[in-house]
C-alpha cells in the first residue's frame, strides 16, 4: 500500500519502544545521558548543575518578577473593557472625539498596550538570554 503522501520520506522509527526508554523514539536530537560515550560526555553541558546553581535560580526569579506582573496587568486591562462597558455604561459612552466614545478609545488602546508589553518582553527576554548564556559559560568554565 503506497504512503498517503509519497513526497514525504518514510520515518524508520519503530512504532513501539521498550518500557525502559527514557527519551522519545526519534533519530533527531541529542542522545540520552545513558547512551553517550565518554568522548561525547566530555563536551556536554551539565544541566543538573546549572539547574541547581544560584545564578539559574536568580534568573528564574527575575523572569517571574517580570512575567507575572505583566500578565496580571494585561489580563486586568483586557477584561476591564467588557466590565466597564457592562457596569459603567454612562462613562464608557461619553463622546471623546466626535462620534468616538471612551469605549472605542479604550478598545483601540488595547492593541497599543499589547504591542508595548510585547516590546518590553522582547527587551527583558534578551536580558534573560544574556544571563542564561553567562550561567552556561560559568558552568562550562568550572568543569
Amino acid at each position: 500500500m503506497p504512503p498517503e503522501d509519497s513526497k514525504r520520506p518514510l520515518d524508520p522509527t519503530p512504532i513501539v519502544g521498550a518500557p525502559t526508554d527514557v527519551s522519545p523514539l526519534t533519530h533527531a536530537g541529542p542522545k540520552a545521558a545513558h547512551e553517550r560515550t565518554a568522548a561525547e560526555e566530555a563536551g556536554a553541558i551539565n544541566w543538573e548543575a546549572i539547574a541547581a546553581s544560584s545564578g539559574f535560580k536568580e534568573l528564574l526569579r527575575a523572569k517571574k518578577r517580570f512575567i507575572i506582573p505583566a500578565m496580571i496587568f494585561f489580563i486586568v486591562y483586557y477584561f476591564a473593557l467588557p466590565v466597564l462597558v457592562g457596569y459603567a455604561r454612562p462613562l464608557m459612552s461619553k463622546p471623546v472625539l466626535g462620534p468616538v466614545n471612551l469605549a472605542y478609545l479604550f478598545a483601540l488602546s488595547q492593541f497599543f498596550m499589547a504591542w508595548i508589553i510585547a516590546a518590553l518582553y522582547v527587551r527583558a527576554a534578551n536580558r534573560f538570554d544574556r544571563q542564561a548564556r553567562e550561567i552556561i559559560a560559568e558552568n562550562s568554565a568550572a568543569r
